[in-house]
């Protein structure tokens, strides 16, 4: 390999594209269903029904999910390392090669044998809450507001310099560079924290043959310019979903549902089906991830008063908490909810755009065999489960609201906020993240409520609440 500035090659590590965020997004927000006074007393909703999901062993799906090759092309090896340097923090505890990169990467064998590091599931699905490191907790400060692509060309010549345009590095690198060239300048989002996951997974279906998943030279149909964000939601919550996505459009398999992500980087369908054996195994895992543990203290004579105020006007859609749990499984329909259309919308509407992606799966490679995925766009958004809510700041769909006191009093809730992304600038009795309210968008750090998809709007049942009855249920919800 040809010595070559490190500076040069640091480039390279602004090209991840989004993992798997999109196959388990659902809001993050908590609340009621039907207080006295609601101005809107009709509660409408679809109750989803279970569908039966595959088996798997947890202990390798853990392995798998760490350090196995379901991407499977990247930067390669010995220039990571030069550009990055050796990451001793070791999080995972991985051995090897895995030993010295960050937990979000992997290195692997490319198909041509070239040893490359990928990008993995953590990127997006791992993040620390008052500085402890938790799998499954949903990446609230990754940025999506650069370009990931803009240095491509010079990233591209710092590869050929060190291996030649002829070698198995460069080979394997290629598919990498062709997905960022895509997605990089279609998926920027106009707020650090939030996930263009939506996005990315609707451009590379257009990239894709539905059967065969062979990447095309040009999209099969035109791309909106608009991206739609979404937050990132807890892994933990999936073992008691009957549908994926915010939006609830993804039923039957989750295995197959979670493996779009491949979509970046596989040559064809044969690397699908493969990965699509070992994520059942992968599924396996997530259902063992359970939520942390409020770190803080708790006024249990308030939280027991909190819970009788969740049991009165939040259960119907949140389910109930404690040694024998419900939960309903509801996709609250947008005229209750209230809540910014935009992401539901995207699929619900009868456009060229969002039959093709229907279409695309439904009928496609994801949609056939025994194990298959479908997509049904009924409307609506999902009323998840509030397990480890404290943690999961901040809520709502598309993480416009900054804590758990503002989603229950929507006239409180900021028009602009920005806040630090330090996992301890935690606000206890707010439930949430310590945020500053500004007068307009500063900055990519600046949350701005008034563009399309991230308005703060909706879910405006905890207005009813009187103060009391607000703070004693926000310490109920730090004891789920």
């Amino acid at each position: 390999m040809k010595y070559i500035s490190s500076k040069i090659i640091l480039i390279l590590l602004g090209f991840s594209v989004v993992s798997c965020s999109s196959s388990l997004s659902e809001p993050d927000d908590p609340g009621g269903t039907n207080p006295p006074d609601n101005p809107n007393p009709d509660i409408n909703y679809t109750e989803i029904q279970p569908y039966p999901q595959r088996s798997g062993d947890p202990n390798k799906g853990y392995e798998y999910l760490i350090n196995g090759d379901y991407m499977n092309t990247g930067i390669p090896y010995e220039a990571f390392l030069l550009g990055y340097g050796e990451d001793e923090t070791n999080v995972l505890q991985r051995e090897g090669d895995n030993s010295v990169i960050p937990h979000d990467f992997t290195a692997i064998n490319a198909e041509n044998g070239a040893r490359v590091v990928a990008m993995n599931c953590l990127q997006c699905h791992s993040s620390s809450i008052n500085g402890e490191f938790k799998i499954g907790l949903g990446n609230y400060a990754f940025d999506f507001t650069i370009n990931r692509a803009d240095q491509v060309q010079l990233a591209s010549t710092a590869i050929s310099y060190l291996y030649g345009t002829d070698s198995k590095e460069w080979e394997a690198f290629e598919p990498f560079k062709k997905s960022l060239e895509i997605l990089g300048p279609r998926t920027i989002t106009e707020t650090r924290g939030v996930n263009p996951a939506d996005k990315t997974t609707f451009i590379l279906t257009a990239y894709r043959d539905k059967n065969t998943l062979e990447q095309l030279d040009n999209p099969a149909i035109a791309i909106p310019d608009e991206v739609i964000p979404s937050d990132v939601p807890a892994w933990w919550l999936l073992k008691k979903k009957n549908a994926l996505f915010f939006h609830g459009i993804g039923r039957k398999d989750y295995a197959r549902a979670m493996i779009t992500m491949v979509l970046a980087t596989i040559k064809d369908v044969d690397k699908a089906i493969e990965v699509d054996q070992k994520f059942k195994d992968i599924l396996a895992y997530i259902k063992t991830i359970e939520p942390p543990k409020y770190p803080f203290d708790i006024n249990s004579s308030l939280a027991s008063q909190g819970e009788e105020v969740f049991l009165k006007k939040c259960t119907g859609c949140h389910g109930t908490y404690g040694n024998n749990p419900t939960y309903p499984n509801k996709l609250i329909a947008l005229n209750t909810i209230g809540t910014d259309p935009a992401l539901s919308n995207f699929y619900s509407d009868n456009t060229p755009q969002a039959n093709y992606f229907k279409d695309w799966f439904n009928t496609g490679w994801f949609g056939q065999g025994e194990n298959s995925l479908e997509v049904i766009a009924d409307g609506g958004y999902i009323a998840p489960p509030l397990d480890g809510i404290w943690a999961t700041a901040p809520y709502f769909h598309n993480g416009s609201v900054p804590t758990i006191e503002d989603v229950l009093n929507s006239k409180n809730r900021p028009k602009y906020w920005s806040r630090t992304y330090i996992s301890t600038d935690y606000n206890t009795e707010k439930v949430g993240w310590n945020y500053q309210r500004v007068n307009s968008k500063i900055d990519s750090n600046t949350y701005d409520t008034t563009l399309k998809g991230y308005g703060n709007q909706g879910h405006s049942f905890g207005d009813s609440l009187t103060d009391g009855e607000r703070t004693a249920l926000l310490e109920y919800l730090k004891t789920l």
